[in-house]
């Protein structure tokens, strides 16, 4: 795809940066990224893409602007309380980059639309907040062969991975799946909800932030991802770790005994 002059100075600062240049910043453009959640992690998530110049953006949330998601989905403001998060988003967005167009899909993902929403796009984002879509969303990446960055946020702490599990890693050995890390669904009101326990809306920025950093290393092709690496941010103390893990044959994705997807999913 080649880059207007209006693209060219305003992606200027990627061009002349030695792992971007003019062919990361085409690759980017002809990118099309579904983010799950224009809540607090798919604000920022989405304005740094969307600053980024990635071409097509898709938005997946049911849910519509509220004032208490004000102190961390800053994609939204004021004037949007009552409006669908989707299309508050999709303005933001336009305002930032005219360039950028953006799919709102105004519905909440389910094990029957998730395998055919997830096949249209290049990569996937999950910014939900809840155990029961993140499974989902990684067995529907998994089997339509899509890239997932996932991240996920407590009260002051936060975690980010990159899945490829449909492929092999250099040495051979397959790639991890969510269900090699986490392999069982916590049962529901195990783990307090965000309005239960609250969340510091500058820890969602921060987690969002590095997830479309991660994005764009996987489009453009540099640097190493995080497969197989769960990064671990405990920002009361401003600590950072890694966690390594590997492929588990029990895993019911790509393990000994595979299920379908249609076997795996469960209630969203």
């Amino acid at each position: 795809m080649n880059l207007s002059p209006a693209e060219l100075e305003r992606y200027a600062r990627h061009i002349v940066l030695q792992d971007v240049g003019g062919p990361g910043q085409q690759k980017l453009k002809a990118a099309r990224v579904l983010v799950i959640g224009a809540g607090g992690l798919g604000a920022p998530v989405l304005q740094y893409l969307a600053a980024a110049g990635v071409g097509t953006l898709g938005v997946v949330d049911d849910d519509v602007v509220s004032l208490s998601n004000l102190q961390r989905q800053v994609i939204h403001d004021t004037d949007q309380l009552g409006e669908p998060k989707v299309a508050s988003a999709a303005e933001a967005i336009s305002r930032l980059n005219p360039h950028v167009r953006v799919e709102p899909h105004a519905e909440r993902l389910a094990p029957h639309n998730a395998l055919t929403l997830i096949s249209r796009y290049d990569l996937v984002i999950d910014g939900s907040d809840n155990f029961a879509t993140r499974y989902l969303v990684s067995d529907a990446c998994f089997f339509a062969r899509k890239p997932l960055v996932m991240g996920a946020v407590g009260r002051l702490d936060g975690s980010l991975t990159l899945l490829k599990p449909y492929e092999n890693a250099a040495d051979g050995t397959r790639n991890p799946t969510y269900r090699c890390i986490f392999p069982d669904r916590p049962a529901e009101g195990i783990v307090p909800t965000c309005a239960e326990a609250g969340v510091l809306g500058a820890l969602t920025g921060m987690i969002g932030t590095m997830q479309a950093m991660e994005a764009i290393k996987e489009i453009v092709g540099f640097g190493d991802g995080l497969v197989g690496r769960l990064l671990l941010v405990d920002a009361r103390d401003m600590r950072f770790e890694t966690i390594r893990y590997r492929w588990s044959a029990k895993n019911p994705l790509n393990g000994e005994n595979p299920l379908r997807y249609d076997e795996l999913a469960g209630p969203v």
